[in-house]
């Protein structure tokens, strides 16, 4: 008899030959009194597992964990997000003052209508573009006596135009 995962003949490709599974004829089965070859594990018990071919350390890894923030470390990232901050705001401060240098608000005043969709901001930057959005919004304002910013479509207002 033939053990299981062999093949008594070898495998052809090809339509001409199939491969059977091997079958049991009466002068393939041992006689009485011969004896067997030992299985090479017993019928009942399981299957052995041998893992996944990756060789791991067997050794204690140790576990790293986060160190404490000190309150020195804490002080030194406040100071520097405060000079960060105040860095900006002069940076902020300087470009203003450099744009509102370059381009004044126009002296010649219109009066313009407010389209549809359209705030303040956009009403400044359609009628004076050059001008800075902020002077000339409070320019707006000044001249049609409006205490806020809101405004609405068809609305007529005296504005600098230029």
């Amino acid at each position: 008899m033939t053990r299981i995962g062999t093949f008594p003949e070898p495998l052809v490709e090809g339509p001409a030959r199939v491969a059977q599974a091997p079958t049991a004829s009466p002068r393939s089965r041992p006689r009485k009194g011969t004896r067997r070859p030992a299985p090479q594990r017993p019928a009942v018990a399981g299957a052995r597992y041998r893992g996944t071919g990756v060789r791991m350390s067997r050794a204690p890894h140790r576990i790293r964990t986060a160190r404490p923030v000190t309150p020195v470390t804490v002080v030194v990232l406040a100071l520097l997000a405060g000079i960060i901050t105040v860095w900006l705001g002069a940076v902020a401060q300087f470009g203003e003052a450099v744009r509102g240098a370059t381009a004044p608000v126009p002296d010649r005043l219109a009066v313009v209508q407010v389209q549809s969709g359209e705030s303040l901001q956009h009403v400044a930057a359609r009628v004076a573009p050059d001008a800075p959005v902020g002077t000339v919004i409070d320019r707006i304002r000044e001249l049609n006596g409006l205490d806020s910013a809101g405004v609405d479509a068809g609305q007529t207002l005296i504005a600098p135009v230029g």
